[in-house]
């Protein structure tokens, strides 16, 4: 057994999570194997060990747990993301009310910034973006006006780019939009779903939060500590850069849930399913601030990278220095954002069909149904997913002892039987 440290582990280490460290039964095996230490995979570890006595299995090909919100202090003592901001808000009780269990929280308003025209101005387009951007003085009304003179309504919004121009008009879609979706994507809006831009609002008042969810916050001491009591139960063990494939016949499991990629599950029998991945360069300054916000974007294409994130205003640390990351799409790499194309949908349809057809696996989270979600919709997917196994669980469980009520009334009517013969 190896201690769980932010520089991970050994290949194959079976890791285990703080506190405790033997099971609580003693069956032979293991009742899940999860595949995927992020989110989903983790919600429903603890869920089925805590609530169903289940002995879990949680590996990860990664030297660490907590998927891509994997966070650590760096050498500057400074807590950065390793996989870019992430930043938690959401509108569910429900999956604050489970979340809290496994961390304290510190409130925050994500708040981001856009290089347009040499001058930084908030992103999503509100009030103050049009003025600073037009040198005007503006009601919200004023705004709600401007914003219409300037929108060219479509007919029938297909595409991203369809979107944007029928809310904002081509000017400003081409500040702000353009250049910076052909980075993040390696493909012009008029060629990319409506979903893309239709998660991006615009505003006509001062409002220049990112998000507009009634709960905004980030976990107090780092996503990677609250995944660490997430799985500080004595039926999980974790094992890190572990590969599915190393272990899928090596192990004793009844069932899987798989947060993997679907197509590589299968052996991408139909094909590679699109995905852009991200580079990642973190540097560390000896200044104390860098940037007036946690993120500003940069929608320009002479600019390789798409943003720069502080993170010293996510988690309130003092410091003589800041660390920073830019972030640079990518073709090649982990995959990080399915693709919104109408044939992508198609490919993954036939996937999901198969993944329908394969009986004791469930396949969840992004790469598992190729789906964007954010993180609070990962933990509502597994919350959800794992409501449906207690019921089947308890279902099954009443059918079991149904049975074993009949076999043991069956048993004494012949017996009984038995015995009259006998007499």
């Amino acid at each position: 057994m190896r201690a769980l440290t932010p520089n991970g582990s050994a290949k194959g280490a079976v890791v285990a999570m703080p506190k405790r460290t033997k099971f609580a039964n003693t069956r032979s095996g293991f009742d899940y194997l999860i595949v995927g230490a992020g989110f989903a995979g983790s919600v429903l570890a603890e869920r089925l060990a805590t609530e169903l006595d289940k002995r879990v299995l949680l590996i990860d090909r990664r030297p660490h747990i907590a998927g891509n919100a994997y966070d650590h202090y760096n050498d500057a003592g400074l807590l950065i993301h390793r996989y870019g901001p992430h930043i938690f808000h959401t509108n569910s009780t429900q999956v604050v009310n489970y979340l809290s269990r496994f961390t304290k929280w510190r409130p925050y308003e994500h708040k981001v910034l856009a290089h347009v025209d040499e001058q930084l101005v908030p992103i999503p387009i509100n009030l103050t973006t049009l003025e600073k951007l037009y040198g005007l003085k503006l009601t919200p009304e004023d705004a709600e006006a401007f914003l219409k003179s300037k929108a060219e309504p479509v007919a029938e919004i297909r595409t991203s780019e369809d979107v944007v121009i029928n809310s904002v008009g081509r000017e400003l879609y081409e500040k702000f939009f353009r250049g910076y979706t052909r980075k993040q994507w390696g493909l012009d809006p008029s060629e990319l779903d409506k979903s893309v831009t239709s998660r991006v609002p615009t505003r006509t008042n001062t409002d220049d939060r990112y998000f507009g969810d009634s709960f905004q916050s980030m976990p107090l001491h780092g996503y990677t500590r609250m995944f660490e009591n997430m799985l500080d139960h004595p039926n999980i063990k974790v094992m890190l850069n572990t590969d599915f494939e190393e272990v899928r016949n090596e192990v004793q499991y009844d069932k899987l849930i798989y947060s993997g990629p679907i197509d590589e599950y299968f052996d991408f029998r139909f094909g590679k399913l699109p995905y852009r991945s991200l580079q990642f360069r973190h540097e560390t300054v000896d200044q104390e601030n860098f940037q007036p916000v946690a993120v500003v974007n940069y929608p320009s294409e002479d600019v390789a990278y798409t943003r720069i994130t502080e993170y010293k205003h996510l988690t309130g640390q003092v410091n003589p220095r800041t660390s920073l990351t830019y972030e640079y799409p990518a073709a090649d790499g982990d995959p990080y954002y399915p693709v919104p194309r109408p044939e992508n949908a198609e490919l993954y349809r036939k996937y999901q069909a198969l993944a329908d057809a394969t009986p004791d696996v469930t396949f969840v989270g992004r790469l598992g149904t190729y789906r964007y979600y954010n993180m609070d919709q990962v933990v509502g997917q597994a919350l959800a997913l794992f409501k449906r196994i207690e019921e089947t669980e308890k279902a099954e469980s009443g059918l079991v002892r149904a049975a074993r009520g009949m076999a043991r009334m069956n048993g004494t009517v012949h017996a009984e039987a038995a015995q009259g013969v006998g007499d």
